[in-house]
C-alpha cells in the first residue's frame, strides 16, 4: 500500500465483509449483497451524497467479479473512452467472457450524447454499467439508461458507521497503524459526528490531526478534543444551490412558516444562507408566504415582508 495516498483512499474496503454501512441494501439477505457475492450483477446506478461509499462499493465489486473491470470518470472521459472499454471487453483473446463491468464515476457529468453511446452495449449485455452520482439520476441520467439499470440509493453514514471506520484506521497497516496514537473514543465520535455522514471528511480530519501533531514521549501522538476540532473545523453541511438539497430545504422552510414553527423556519433559513443561497430568493419566499398563507388574517405581514425584502435588495 502506498502510504503517500490519502487515508480515505487507503482505507477503502476490499471485500463486502470490510464494507461499513448501507445495511438497507447490503444486508446478507438483501438482493444487492446476494448478486455481488454470486457475481451476477446487472447494471446499477449508485445514488448518494459524497462520502457515503459509492466508489468503495464499486471497488468491492471489482475485487469480487470475474469480469474485466474498467473505471472511468465522466469529468475527464468521453465517447472514445466508452468505445475503447467496449473494444477491450469484446476481444475474446484478452477477455474470454466478452463482457466487462464499466464503472463511471460522476455519471451525471456525461451529456445526452455520451449517455446514449452506452445504450446499445448495456442493452446487449457487453457492458454491465455501474454509475455513481451525487445528483438525482431520475433528472440527470437518460430515461432509457435508467430503464436498463437498477437505481440504488445510498444513505449518509451514521455516526456509529464512521466511528467504526475511524477506529479501524488507527490499527490498520494501510491506515495509521504505523503511528502510536492516543485518542479517546469520545474524540473519535466527535470527529464522526461533525463529518455529517461523510466518512471521507472524517478520515481526512483524523489524518490531518495525526500528521500535524508533535510526537510526545516514546513517540506517542496524543489527539485531544481541541486538536480534533481544529482539524475538522465546522460541522459539514450538505447543501447545494441547484440540486435536491436546495429544493428539500426551501420546502422545509416554507412548511415551517406555514406550520407556525419559528425555530424550524430560522434553522432552514440559516442552513440556506450558510450554503450560499441567494438572500433575495429567500426574501421572495417569505413575501409569497405572507401573501398566500397569511393573507387577510394579518395584512401587516405582507407589508413587513415586503419591507424586509426591499431592505435585503438595497
Amino acid at each position: 500500500m502506498d502510504l503517500s495516498k490519502p487515508l480515505a483512499f487507503r482505507m477503502r474496503p476490499k471485500t463486502l465483509e470490510e464494507y461499513v454501512g448501507q445495511e438497507h441494501i447490503l444486508g446478507k439477505d438483501k438482493i444487492l449483497y446476494r448478486t455481488i457475492k454470486a457475481d451476477r450483477l446487472s447494471s446499477i446506478i449508485l445514488w448518494g451524497p459524497p462520502g457515503c461509499g459509492k466508489t468503495s462499493l464499486a471497488r468491492v465489486i471489482s475485487e469480487t467479479t470475474k469480469y474485466k473491470f474498467t473505471k472511468i470518470n465522466a469529468v475527464t472521459s468521453g465517447v472514445s473512452d466508452i468505445k475503447n472499454a467496449v473494444a477491450d471487453a469484446s476481444n475474446l483473446m484478452l477477455n474470454p467472457s466478452g463482457k466487462c463491468i464499466l464503472f463511471i464515476d460522476e455519471i451525471h457529468r456525461f451529456n445526452k450524447l455520451q449517455q446514449d453511446a452506452l445504450l446499445p452495449y448495456v442493452e446487449n449485455g457487453t457492458v454491465i454499467l455501474i454509475g455513481a452520482t451525487t445528483e438525482n439520476p431520475y433528472f440527470e441520467v437518460n430515461k432509457a439508461l435508467i430503464s436498463r439499470s437498477m437505481v440504488v440509493k445510498l444513505e449518509p453514514l451514521t455516526v456509529n458507521n464512521i466511528y467504526e471506520v475511524l477506529k479501524r484506521s488507527l490499527t490498520a497497516e494501510e491506515g495509521l497503524g504505523n503511528y502510536k496514537i492516543e485518542i479517546a473514543d469520545e474524540t473519535l465520535r466527535k470527529i464522526a459526528d461533525v463529518s455529517n455522514g461523510d466518512v471521507r471528511t472524517a478520515l481526512n480530519g483524523l489524518e490531518v490531526a495525526v500528521l500535524t501533531t508533535k510526537m510526545g514521549e516514546n513517540g506517542v501522538i496524543k489527539i485531544t478534543n481541541e486538536i480534533a476540532a481544529d482539524s475538522v473545523q465546522n460541522r459539514k453541511a450538505i447543501f447545494d444551490k441547484n440540486g435536491d438539497s436546495h429544493y428539500d430545504n426551501i420546502s422545509a422552510f416554507i412548511k415551517s412558516m406555514r406550520g407556525s414553527d419559528p425555530d424550524a423556519a430560522v434553522f432552514y433559513l440559516a442552513r440556506a444562507l450558510n450554503g450560499g443561497e441567494d438572500p433575495m430568493f429567500l426574501a421572495r419566499r417569505i413575501v409569497i408566504c405572507a401573501s398566500e398563507d397569511v393573507g387577510m388574517a394579518n395584512p401587516n405581514a405582507l407589508i413587513l415582508a415586503n419591507s424586509a425584502m426591499q431592505a435585503v435588495h438595497w
